[in-house]
């Protein structure tokens, strides 16, 4: 991957698609499943909260060593979802972009989740994050969602260069095959292990 495709990506249409789905999420859907594997919409709008904080500190490099009490890396549990979501979670995706729209946000290496590596790879997964999350979101809850070209391209990048042994089970299920025309939006579905065709 090189320099050009992974520098100074904006995260925010990605974020302001993720913020216009929230209002067209009910409290009845909370339970409904995702295609986000055992994943509930309440456990994925917890995971988005944690998420967005998490890498919004990634591109601070301000990353904190997690405490005892802390959830697991990348746990979303609905039980323990904020009742303030609706208004709080679209301030956290603003200020998650908005950190990655800094220069130094992507210079050097970089702490999410316990996990060190390079910044400019740290963006690619945290947008990967955000737009399939997205995705995951807008089909359990019945909702349209695209995104812009070179956010996917970039995801489908950084998707594709990950060998199939090295892909962690507990984030991405197998490749699910997809016409070489389909749009990239569906290819980066695809790549990440969820059935573009998924409905709830």
């Amino acid at each position: 991957m090189t320099d050009e495709q992974t520098t100074m990506i904006d995260f925010g249409p990605t974020a302001q698609r993720v913020t216009a789905l929230l209002s067209g999420v009910s409290d009845e859907q909370l339970g409904a499943p995702t295609p986000c594997g055992t994943y509930s919409v309440g456990d994925l709008l917890d995971h988005f909260m944690g998420l967005a904080i998490g890498m919004r500190q990634a591109a601070e490099k301000t990353t904190a060593a997690a405490g005892p009490d802390d959830p697991a890396p990348g746990e979303g549990a609905a039980d323990r979802l904020d009742p303030e979501w609706r208004q709080e979670l679209p301030r956290r995706l603003e200020a998650m972009a908005a950190a990655w729209r800094e220069p130094s946000a992507w210079q050097g290496t970089t702490v999410a989740g316990g996990v060190t590596m390079p910044a400019q790879m740290m963006g690619v997964v945290a947008l990967d994050e955000l737009l399939i999350h997205g995705w995951d979101l807008a089909r359990a809850t019945g909702q349209p969602y695209d995104c812009d070209a070179r956010s996917a391209e970039a995801v489908i990048g950084w998707l594709s260069a990950v060998p199939d042994e090295e892909r962690p089970q507990e984030l991405f299920g197998p490749r699910i095959p997809v016409p070489a025309d389909a749009p990239p939006l569906d290819r980066a579905i695809a790549l990440s292990g969820r059935d573009p065709g998924w409905r709830a």
